[in-house]
């Protein structure tokens, strides 16, 4: 296959790519015991040279548990009994991941309230407190 595009400005070359194909489980009758049509693919994100700094950091937050520690990412597609279509999956899915990593969030800016919800804030606490000494019993001797 030819080299990964996930953005305009980033392209992931096929030598950085590494797939290996496994036994599949789920539907296929006899076909799933004999034919490899899952696919892992294998991508150091860590040391990859085609991707810029941010996206990298980025891309080793979000990938969770298809992160080794050495810093390849795992990603796995057994979805369909055909090892192609899997293998499309799989680059797909590692394509969506590092695009996901190119949004930089934005930075919260820090509010304070207005008086006038203090304000409302405060006006219902107080409404709560009389009605719960309200339904207080009262025992007068």
């Amino acid at each position: 296959m030819a080299d990964l595009r996930v953005t305009s400005s980033i392209v992931i070359p096929e030598r950085e790519l590494s797939e290996s194909f496994v036994l599949s489980s789920g539907a296929g009758g006899q076909n799933v015991n004999k034919v490899a049509s899952a696919v892992q693919l294998r991508f150091d994100a860590l040391h990859s040279p085609s991707l810029p700094d941010g996206v990298r950091v980025r891309l080793l937050q979000i990938a969770g548990h298809r992160l080794t520690n050495e810093g390849v990412l795992i990603i796995v597609a057994r979805e369909s009994r055909d090892q192609v279509r899997n293998r499309e999956i799989a680059r797909e899915r590692l394509a969506e991941l590092v695009r996901a990593a190119t949004y930089v969030p934005k930075k919260r800016k820090a509010t304070k309230p207005t008086r006038a919800s203090k304000e409302r804030r405060i006006e219902s606490k107080k409404r709560d407190a009389r009605t719960k000494k309200q339904r207080s019993k009262r025992f007068e001797d």
